[in-house]
């Protein structure tokens, strides 16, 4: 059950918890096994940053390090791999290499891994995904450390593997408003206003929607210790501050103090995954360390959910794919379509679902906005659903239709896809989710 109350302000502020019992599914094979592992990705200093297209000049040292970390369970049927790499991204193609490797040298197939960048805006650049920032051409990629990144990313996957034993799962949710805002304010007009910082209250701007859910996946082992900890939820990992001197500087940003809250309270691995957060901003009202506020309060929020899930054992797992084509905008400049192919008319890219019982992840490509992901939980009648962008892919901002007569950044110089995409995603997503709910 979770208990709410709304301030003066007629905000809803969460001051309880939900507790869900165990809601998985029966094994036929018996027990639920499990398996983490974490490997340090972080590039040397010098790599240039990717996130911002005003940085110049290559990075100047490390605030804390970047993992990829690995969660792979297996139910004696099916066995699933989910990896978070503290990266901008990671894109398709980089995706499925490390998927044929899996499947090649670990048995695990290729529809069943999902690999996720947490969206940290202070890692190494590692590709020419392009955006229209004109100096991001200065940027330098180092393919060394990009090979030695697949093979480490891959790495994780395979020790997680290793790891395995006899685990029980347990899911749990609540809400954590205050620390997330609607970056497209809109005038009175009905136009946006893109306030990237907070912006003061003001009856000339409007703010949209947030998704406030947080999702909690906690896995035990026998004794009870927890293993990993499957975290979602939907704020752009931007709370370092580009006006401080700390912006050349490499860092997982606020998921990289949330997994660090969690281990020092729990142990464990912290798997991040980010939601719907195209349009979401850290609220960062400490501007000398915001990505400890940000993620401290998150990690608090995370274990107090930890700490009530219920645990079990007998749990099925499945997972489905499938490519989708979405349109992309007429008349792209040739730099705009680099990744893409200069005679593309569509992107394509992918979408994929995992089932852990009674609890879904779907993996969407690229920067979502959230009104995607909102509409997405309403309609597709799940109770444990968690939406996650970045999964497996970037394809810029999907948007829905209306963002693009709103205007602002991300319907504009922040995606190719056109009008519709944002739809195509919609739709694609709850026709997978369903065929899975039927075993289809």
């Amino acid at each position: 059950m979770i208990f709410m109350k709304k301030n003066a302000a007629g905000t809803t502020l969460v001051v309880g918890m939900i507790l869900l019992a165990c809601v998985f599914g029966s094994s036929a094979e018996g027990a639920l096994k499990g398996g983490t592992a974490k490997v340090d990705i972080t590039p040397p200093i010098g790599a240039w940053l990717s996130g911002y297209g005003s940085r110049n000049k290559p990075s100047e040292g490390i605030l804390d390090p970047l993992y990829a970390k690995a969660l792979v369970l297996d139910d004696g049927q099916n066995k699933i791999a989910i990896v978070s790499a503290d990266l901008l991204w990671v894109p398709l193609e980089m995706t499925n290499e490390i998927r044929r490797h899996a499947q090649e040298k670990i048995g695990i197939p290729q529809e069943n891994v999902m690999i996720c960048g947490t969206h940290t805006h202070f890692a190494p650049k590692i590709d020419r995904i392009a955006k229209t920032w004109p100096d991001a051409a200065v940027a330098e990629i180092d393919e060394s450390y990009v090979q030695i990144l697949k093979k480490k990313i891959f790495d994780s996957i395979m020790l997680a593997e290793r790891d395995i034993k006899e685990v029980k799962l347990g899911v749990g949710k609540g809400e954590m408003t205050e620390i997330v805002y609607n970056r497209r304010t809109k005038k009175p007009d009905g136009t946006v206003a893109m306030t990237f910082n907070l912006p003061p209250a003001s009856p000339d701007l409007a703010f949209g929607p947030i998704d406030p859910e947080l999702c909690v996946l906690r896995v035990d082992d026998s004794d009870g210790a927890l293993v990993a900890a499957v975290v979602n939820y939907a704020c752009h990992p931007v709370s370092g501050d580009p006006m401080r001197d700390k912006f050349f500087y490499i860092s997982a940003d606020y998921p990289g103090y949330t997994a660090r809250v969690i281990k020092q309270a729990e142990g464990g691995n912290c798997i991040f995954l980010l939601g719907t957060a195209g349009n979401m901003n850290p609220v960062r009202l400490n501007r000398t360390h915001p990505r400890m506020q940000t993620g401290k309060a998150l990690g608090g929020a995370a274990l107090r959910h930890i700490q009530f899930t219920q645990p079990c054992s007998d749990v099925k797992i499945s997972a489905l794919k499938r490519p989708v084509s979405l349109p992309i905008k007429k008349d792209l400049p040739p730099e705009r379509k680099i990744s893409i192919g200069k005679d593309a008319e569509t992107q394509e890219t992918e979408i994929q679902v995992l089932r852990i019982g009674d609890v879904y992840i779907l993996g969407l490509p690229g920067e979502v906005l959230v009104e995607i992901g909102l509409e997405i939980k309403a309609k597709a009648g799940i109770e444990n659903l968690f939406v996650v962008s970045l999964a497996n892919d970037a394809v810029g901002y999907v948007c829905p239709r209306g963002a693009y007569k709103e205007g602002g950044y991300e319907p504009g110089a922040g995606t190719n896809l056109a009008p519709g995409a944002g739809e195509i995603v919609t739709e694609r997503a709850l026709e997978l989710v369903e065929r899975l709910k039927q075993g289809t």
